[in-house]
């Protein structure tokens, strides 16, 4: 029986592997990777540093709630005849623009900044509990093709990503 030997992983949020396919799985390591950022912030002293992470976060929630607001949200209100889940994230998304709206290009300039980054990494943290304990179970229920929506979403990603430069 061979075992492969795995160094420990980096934490960087550069993906070395290919991204998941499925519509869930997808958002989960969206999720992941921006919470993994949000800790990098709140652990670093670093203007220079803050000011990278705060641009890659900015530009990996308003990439993340576009493809959610364009392909997943629709399909998912549809599938659930859903009246309460979705509309609710659509509003969260609404007041996380605006707080993105507050940071994104705007240098680190001491508390307020740190606080409306640390509120902002609450939000995010709040908004994805709801989605992954309640919304992403009931998705998953329905008779919804989660590769496919999976494969649309990615394709949606990385057209995004590459127009953001």
């Amino acid at each position: 029986m061979a075992t492969a030997s795995k160094t420990p992983a980096k934490k960087s949020p550069a993906r070395k592997t290919a991204p998941p396919k499925e519509a869930t799985a997808l958002l989960r390591a969206d999720h992941k990777l921006v919470s993994d950022l949000f800790d990098q912030y709140e652990s670093t002293r670093s203007a220079s540093k803050k000011a990278k992470l705060v641009a890659q976060i900015c530009s990996e929630l308003t990439v993340h709630a576009q493809v959610e607001e364009e392909i997943f949200y629709p399909a998912v209100k549809a599938a659930l005849k859903d009246k309460e889940l979705v509309p609710e994230a659509t509003v969260e998304h609404a007041t996380l623009k605006d707080l993105i709206a507050q940071v994104e290009g705007v240098a680190p300039d001491g508390e307020m900044f740190d606080a409306k980054i640390k509120v902002m990494g609450e939000y995010v943290k709040h908004h994805v509990k709801e989605e992954q304990n309640e919304m992403f179970p009931k998705a998953k229920g329905t008779k919804l093709d989660m590769m496919a929506l999976g494969e649309r979403m990615l394709a949606r990603k990385q057209e995004l990503m590459a127009a953001r430069g």
